[in-house]
């Protein structure tokens, strides 16, 4: 059957923005997809809880711990580590979305290589030691580092996910306790995690040293038919030097796994960075040849194979026999007291032959009772033990206080004989400030008596101001109401012309810069479209003062220039560089050019031309023309065409207006 088939998740946009498209892991608690973020438009892993958890009476635990891994991570940064982008709750699906790393995990790496050079599982205990001494310096413990929480992306590079055990240093022992289980990987257990429930950072280092093991050797150290059977052999045996399994190994070697999975938690490196210093320490004295060689595979082995659901972590708990195995906190130490204790008894002196026979008819019944007595008494301790430490006797349920007052709801739970940590603040646009949101652990659930409660109580709705953003262009507009707290989607933007504000940028917001108000507040951003169109008007034939008149109308930015026409009469206009009645838009640039007069002519030499010659030169070149005689020539007679000129009032090669009057003197 396909995956489509049987997976309903395949193909459903969980919370209206994960695309759910191929499933790429399943483990006990949570299934692992490849999804596309809508609204971001980038590939992520979606992390499901199990279906079935959310039937089980502890379910708000694990969406706790679902909620607890996302606040986690989120505060890693390391390049090292899988980001964790968003959480929440759809319906009855649990989810938290983390970043899709292409490649594999190291258990899948193991299995088909079965065993790794030196160097390379060095190099990536030193990587994953690195990413983890990021989250020792803010306090967090992972707590189940395995193979599978190991990934390799594309180019091999190491990649430390699922921060879903890993809790605050100062709470990790305290969870253990509270909750009455172990959750955790049995292969990867440290000795204290198994016998007292608690955890620190050189819980992980123990973990690291396991990896490491397993890296070099290509088996675990410890193997059981029951995970209770691995983990009980963590408490009480060394883990064996790795040259015990392949010789050639330096003590170089030898040395830092057996410091690094030390039994006692003081003989290990204190934390991730101080193990860290250790591997680097190594790598410096081991030579190239020893760095690139290989285990062979151990001999009449398998790979180890990964299980239905390669991802699971096998969790102890005290659920009845026949389903899962049970593993109380300080299981060890009953153990080691339970072991049966020799009895003296006062025995009477009598004859051999009569102590005999009275032996015999003596100590089958008191055999018998003896046991009986004895099997009575451990198992009415034990009940005790159970009931007080697992059992109901050792649980309540948390009282459900949301919608109190922190003042209220603190005395709720103190009544019912909790203890009331300092509460923390969250914003919330549904719940008035100072009402209780939420408790950890939840309402209903059943925790041991005498635990710690956080309240999250409202600080109402966060509020932000509006920031400074006229003048900018749209999208770091929106950049900047996003970066003041805004909800951008609630910003609706609106367009107007504007001849002073650039196309593109914000002319003005309302309400106004400065204003406080809720983030989700509805914001209107006024956006320039540039100047409006216009069809560019006629001003031919307009003196100089309308046409600039009738352009200041559309605000166009006018250069006025100056030339002769015959055209037009003088100061009139008489050429425009945009035409009239084409398309255009306000404030753009146009060049007139009003006319100064007629055209300029050159004067040409006129003495000694023939009055016909001298009339028709002057009127192809459009000057008037008046001829007078010499003074003797009053005498002699008139203007005839032949007459010579001998004289002019403009001096040849002069410039004068077309249609000006020259004088010409002609002699008969």
């Amino acid at each position: 059957m396909s995956e489509t088939l049987t997976d309903p998740l395949l193909g459903r946009l969980i919370d209206g923005r994960y695309e759910v498209r191929s499933r790429v892991a399943a483990g006990g608690m949570a299934t692992v997809y490849v999804a596309f973020d809508r609204r971001l438009e980038r590939e992520v892993a979606i992390k499901v809880m199990s279906p079935h958890l959310g039937e089980q009476d502890d379910s708000v635990k694990f969406a706790s711990r679902f909620r607890r891994e996302a606040r986690a991570a989120a505060r890693l940064t390391h390049p090292g580590m899988v980001r964790v982008y968003d959480q929440g709750v759809d319906g009855e699906i649990s989810y938290l979305t983390m970043e899709y790393v292409e490649g594999e995990n190291l258990r899948s790496r193991i299995s088909h290589e079965r065993t790794l050079t030196v160097g390379e599982a060095l190099a990536i205990s030193e990587q994953v030691l690195d990413a983890l001494a990021a989250a020792h310096r803010l306090g967090l413990v992972h707590r189940d580092i395995k193979p599978e929480n190991v990934l390799l992306d594309t180019d091999g590079r190491p990649r430390l996910a699922d921060f879903g055990l890993s809790r605050a240093i100062e709470d990790a022992t305290a969870s253990t306790h509270s909750s009455g289980i172990i959750m955790g990987t049995a292969a990867y257990l440290s000795p204290e995690l198994v016998s007292h429930g608690t955890a620190d950072t050189s819980t992980d280092v123990y973990a690291v040293g396991i990896l490491l093991f397993e890296m070099l050797t290509g088996r675990q150290p410890f193997t059981g038919e029951s995970p209770l059977e691995v983990a009980t052999q963590h408490v009480h045996h060394d883990v064996p030097a790795p040259s015990a399994y392949v010789p050639w190994l330096p003590a170089e070697i030898d040395e830092l796994v057996q410091r690094m999975t030390a039994r006692d938690p003081q003989q290990r490196p204190a934390d991730a960075a101080a193990a860290l210093t250790d591997i680097r320490a190594v790598l410096a004295v081991l030579d190239d040849p020893t760095l690139d060689r290989r285990a062979d595979p151990p001999s009449g082995a398998v790979p180890v194979e990964q299980a239905s659901d390669p991802d699971a972590t096998t969790v102890f708990d005290s659920s009845p026999a026949g389903t899962t195995v049970a593993l109380p906190v300080g299981l060890a130490t009953l153990e080691s007291a339970a072991e049966p204790q020799p009895e003296v008894v006062e025995a009477e002196i009598m004859p051999p032959s009569e102590a005999a026979d009275q032996d015999a008819s003596r100590s089958r019944p008191a055999v018998w009772i003896g046991a009986i007595t004895a099997a009575v008494l451990v198992l009415a301790l034990l009940g005790v033990w159970w009931y007080m430490a697992i059992g109901p006797g050792a649980y309540s349920a948390v009282p459900d206080v949301t919608g109190d007052t922190a003042a209220a709801a603190t005395a709720t739970l103190e009544e019912a004989g909790f203890l009331v940590l300092d509460p923390t603040t969250e914003f919330s646009d549904t719940v008035e400030e100072g009402l209780v949101l939420s408790t950890d652990p939840e309402a209903s659930a059943r925790v041991l008596n005498g635990s710690e409660i956080s309240l999250t109580v409202s600080a109402g709705p966060r509020m932000a101001t509006v920031p400074e953003i006229v003048g900018e262009v749209e999208s770091d507009a929106m950049g900047l109401l996003g970066d003041a707290g805004f909800t951008t989607e609630n910003v609706t933007v609106e367009r107007e012309h504007s001849d002073t504000v650039t196309e593109g940028t914000v002319i003005s917001i309302d309400p106004a810069v400065g204003e406080e108000l809720r983030h989700d507040a509805p914001l209107t951003m006024t956006v320039s479209q540039g100047p409006a169109p216009i069809e560019v008007p006629n001003v031919y034939g307009m003196t100089e003062s309308d046409a600039l008149d009738a352009l200041a109308v559309h605000a166009m930015n006018v250069t006025v220039e100056y030339g002769r026409t015959a055209d037009v009469d003088t100061g009139e206009v008489y050429l425009q560089s945009l035409a009239a009645g084409s398309d255009s838009v306000r404030t753009a640039g146009i060049t007139i050019t009003v006319s100064e007069g007629l055209p300029l002519v050159t004067v040409p030499e006129f003495i000694g031309m023939s009055a016909r010659d001298a009339q028709r030169t002057a009127d192809d070149i459009g000057l008037l023309v008046q001829f007078s005689p010499r003074f003797f020539s009053f005498i002699t007679g008139d203007l005839k065409n032949n007459s010579e000129v001998v004289d002019q009032n403009v001096a040849p090669n002069t410039e004068i207006e077309q249609g000006s009057t020259i004088y010409l003197i002609y002699d008969n």
